[in-house]
């Protein structure tokens, strides 16, 4: 759930020349006079700040009838805290002009915040009755439920839903990572406020909170600003844990049949976690397969030699119990079959002769190049620090990144090949492919 107000956008466009280049970025370790630790970067061009934090939890925590629970508490947020009902709550952010947003992820609740600097202090008291004093009124959860579940309802005649849905639910079995974060028709309705209440009262909590901090503001007053938020938390969650999982089915196909024009395919298999050694190997060689959009072995292949798809790619996602790697298509119905058959017989190319010594230099020099794209923002570095410290990856980590992507040699990225994509694929097509139907048997 993302409120955006205009005024604050226009001051954010004139902070995208401002923001500190990656390689001049000084990133401070703050604590507050509460005890609470943040990362802060300073940034004076314009009078802006944006917090950016995470809680551990996420969807992982809902429990199988009632997932779609942590959603909807983000989605709940600012519909109303304290003894403001959601029509006042709303009022408040558009006549400040705060950005303020909620999302969740299968392992965190994220959110965010972005304000002027003259209304810093009601934004961060707004967001301290969001996270401690939040209403859930009656005809706010209805209203917001209706929403949630006609989105629900579209997806069921959606094939990028469809195939993705299928795939998380047959890689990981009765595992929280197969579920849905939003839930399902049939179990968003059972929610209560007293499950929301539930949520916010477990997960919500000063341990295990994650915050970083970018903007025209010091250490003594960030520190401030982050109790005043934060500080009247409880001082450690509740969480339920996580069993450790690794994808299953690999070498299954499952086809949905759907009367649509084009089939959309998923395909995905056992990843890499972000704390391995050979984690970057694994990065640099996804990159050259599928990860990079116009210049991957994939696109290449399946895009501009035969036209066979708009686009193709494949990334590296991690958990804290699980890592994955997991692509995607979408093409015409009586060319899946072709599709994929390049798709699979090009991961297992790599898998047995690795990049060659071009690829990995080119690779290479993009990603050292591009990473500050993701740092153009107040909004996206605060983002990517809080990334950086949930991956527990240093705070010298951006120094280091491009030494890191240099040090990994032709034979670190083919053995790493083999070790991401020798072991097989689970693919599910939403469509109707023609010449392809589902093999191999549920684990």
């Amino acid at each position: 759930m993302i409120r955006f107000i205009a005024p604050l956008a226009l001051a954010l466009v004139a902070f995208v020349g401002g923001a500190p280049a990656a390689s001049a970025m000084k990133i401070e370790k703050i604590v507050s006079p509460g005890g609470i630790e943040a990362w802060l970067v300073r940034e004076q061009a314009t009078p802006l700040v944006a917090l950016n934090y995470a809680f551990h939890g996420g969807s992982s925590q809902d429990t199988p009838e009632k997932s779609g629970t942590a959603n909807l508490v983000a989605d709940m947020l600012d519909e109303g805290a304290g003894d403001l009902d959601s029509k006042a709550y709303h009022e408040r952010l558009e006549q400040r002009a705060i950005e303020m947003s909620f999302r969740v992820g299968r392992d965190y609740f994220f959110g965010s915040v972005r304000t002027l600097n003259e209304h810093r202090d009601e934004a961060f008291d707004l967001l301290r009755l969001a996270l401690t004093k939040p209403r859930f009124d009656a005809d706010a959860l209805e209203r917001v439920r209706g929403q949630e579940l006609a989105g629900l309802r579209r997806e069921t005649t959606n094939p990028n839903d469809l195939a993705s849905r299928a795939w998380w639910s047959a890689a990981f079995p009765n595992h929280p990572y197969g579920r849905e974060t939003k839930g399902s028709l049939e179990t968003v309705p059972r929610i209560t406020a007293d499950d929301l209440r539930d949520y916010v009262k477990r997960a919500f909590a000063r341990n295990e909170l994650t915050i970083s901090i970018v903007g025209d503001i010091d250490a003594k007053a960030a520190g401030e600003l982050i109790d005043r938020a934060f500080g009247g938390l409880p001082a450690k969650n509740d969480l339920k844990p996580v069993p450790e999982a690794t994808p299953r089915g690999l070498g299954r196909r499952i086809v949905i049949n759907l009367d649509v024009p084009q089939a959309v395919v998923t395909f995905g298999g056992t990843g890499i976690e972000r704390n391995d050694p050979d984690f970057m190997a694994g990065y640099i060689v996804n990159h050259i397969l599928g990860g990079g959009s116009f210049s991957s072995r994939l696109y290449r292949e399946v895009r501009e030699k035969r036209g066979l798809a708009y686009g193709v790619s494949d990334s590296l996602v991690w958990f804290k119990r699980a890592a994955v790697i997991l692509g995607g298509t979408a093409t015409r119905a009586d060319r899946t079959a072709d599709a994929l058959d390049i798709i699979e017989k090009e991961t297992k190319r790599m898998a047995e002769e690795g990049p060659t010594a071009d690829e990995l230099a080119a690779a290479k020099s993009f990603l050292k190049g591009s990473y500050a794209l993701s740092l153009d923002t107040s909004g996206k570095i605060a983002a990517q620090l809080t990334q950086i410290q949930l991956d527990k990856l240093g705070i010298d980590y951006i120094e280091r990144r491009g030494a890191m992507i240099d040090a990994v040699t032709i034979e670190d990225a083919k053995r790493v090949a083999k070790r991401l994509y020798g072991g097989g694929m689970l693919v599910t097509v939403a469509g109707r492919p023609k010449g392809l139907t589902s093999t191999g048997t549920p684990e």
